[in-house]
């Protein structure tokens, strides 16, 4: 095997060595930092949500509130008001959804199902908790979910959930008497969930490992094609030249061209020994022709 190929193979599986658990790490890496974008952007929805509730509730409300017995106005809810701004900002995060998951909610497209129902009564069962953080299997494979809890902390919100009998009238003619009553003053009584599947933190995270990896790859191919220029001019050439004038004077051929190499390197050296010894060669095989 030649030797421009064993330091290819030696330089290839030193790169691979170094290169496979680099690479696990630089994926792991991207795949959290996706992650925490992923939620960083879910965050910032959230407080949107909570904004467009508390603005409802504080300003939007009062203006309508002598209304209600007579017309239920949706825009009076913050669960209504915090959805539908959710879904105008969907349309440039279409991969985010948003939820005001409810255990006894008024609008039944509210109510909790089974795993939103247990983020609910984590909240309920720890009043300091104020975010979970966590991800489920779905029918579109695996998602992530950011939730705060839905605390009564304004006396306001019970003026239509306390009991169907002080609730406006237009709201029990739209949702019947059963539902959405009940409240209690600082009660968790559901919890806004913002969801993404895992497809898209993990997506962007692979396709920036597939870049990565490439740029590493063509870097070292890259450098493996100059290493081998420069071996094969600085090194190589000259061990050949070396190489075939040592056969030249093995064979008795004392006056092959001389090998001349410039500098003070090994191979240099080398190449003033193999000089000397031509000369010692020489000298000696007169002194045996002598009669």
């Amino acid at each position: 095997m030649r030797l421009l190929v064993k330091l290819n193979l030696i330089l290839v599986a030193v790169f691979t060595l170094a290169f496979l658990p680099t690479a696990w790490m630089a994926r792991e890496l991207l795949r959290s930092n996706a992650r925490s974008q992923v939620l960083e952007n879910a965050r910032l929805m959230m407080e949107t949500a909570m904004a467009v509730r508390g603005y409802t509730i504080k300003q939007v409300k009062p203006l309508l509130a002598d209304r209600l017995a007579e017309q239920f106005l949706p825009q009076t809810v913050p669960a209504y008001s915090a959805t539908e701004v959710f879904t105008a900002l969907r349309s440039n995060n279409p991969d985010y959804s948003y939820k005001e998951a409810t255990l006894n909610p008024t609008n039944p497209r509210n109510r909790t199902v089974e795993w939103e129902a247990d983020v609910v009564e984590a909240f309920r069962k720890d009043e300091k908790r104020s975010e979970i953080v966590g991800e489920r299997e779905t029918s579109q494979g695996r998602s992530l979910f950011l939730s705060h809890p839905i605390r009564i902390k304004d006396a306001q919100c019970l003026s239509c959930h306390d009991t169907a009998a002080t609730a406006p009238a237009s709201v029990v003619r739209m949702y019947g008497p059963s539902n959405g009553f009940g409240w209690k003053m600082n009660e968790v009584i559901g919890a806004q969930v913002v969801s993404v599947p895992m497809a898209l933190p993990l997506g962007r995270a692979d396709a920036a490992f597939r870049t990565l990896a490439l740029w590493l790859v063509g870097v070292f191919a890259v450098t493996l094609a100059v290493t081998n220029v420069l071996l094969k001019l600085t090194v190589l050439r000259p061990l050949e030249r070396l190489s075939a004038m040592a056969d030249q004077v093995s064979l008795g051929n004392f006056d092959a061209p001389e090998v001349t190499v410039r500098g003070k390197d090994e191979v240099a050296r080398l190449s003033a020994s193999f000089g000397r010894m031509r000369i010692s060669l020489r000298k000696a095989m007169a002194l045996l022709e002598e009669p």
